[in-house]
Parts: structure tokens; C-alpha cells; sequence
């Protein structure tokens, strides 16, 4: 692979990540809230502001479950990925 590909490929995996990482960081916590709000009831806290500085806090604190959430669209992403590669692979006719 040349290098002028490789780094184009390098600059559109981090913009994936950062975008990704904004998903989770930022809207995911607002749909969980939103859902969490409308089937189980009130948040125990103050509301939103309370729920989104309670993950943050446990985001600054190396919780790694609060981690797994904030990166699991990527996760997600990445795992789809890799279905639609192994799918292509295990779909390809066997050559000769």
C-alpha cells in the first residue's frame, strides 16, 4: 500500500472514531435518558444534567462499564464490519 493511501486511510479511521465517539459520548446519553425516562419513570438524580454528570464522572474515572458505553457505536461499527468482511469472505465463489 502506498503511503499517501495508507495516511488517507489512517485520517478516515480517526474522523470514523472521533464521530463515533461524539455519537457516544454525547447522544447516546441523551436517548438512553429520553428512553430510560419514558418506560421506567423519573431519573433518581436532578434530572438529565445529574444522569450526564454521573457518567462523566465515572468516565473520568476509569469505569469501564461507563467506557464500553461511550464507545460501544464504534464497537458496533467495528463489529459490523468485520460480519460484512467474514460474510465476503465465506460468500466468495472458491477459485479454481
Amino acid at each position: 500500500m502506498s503511503q499517501p493511501r495508507r495516511k488517507q486511510r489512517i485520517l478516515k479511521e480517526v474522523a470514523l472514531f472521533t464521530g463515533l465517539l461524539f455519537v457516544g459520548f454525547v447522544l447516546t446519553p441523551i436517548a438512553i435518558y429520553w428512553v430510560g425516562q419514558n418506560v421506567l419513570g423519573e431519573y433518581g438524580g436532578q434530572g438529565y444534567s445529574d444522569f450526564f454528570a454521573t457518567l462523566s464522572a465515572k468516565i473520568r474515572g476509569g469505569d469501564l462499564i461507563a467506557w464500553f458505553f461511550v464507545l460501544s457505536p464504534y464497537l458496533a461499527w467495528q463489529l459490523l464490519r468485520l460480519t460484512f468482511f467474514a460474510w465476503q469472505r465465506v460468500s466468495a465463489p472458491a477459485k479454481p
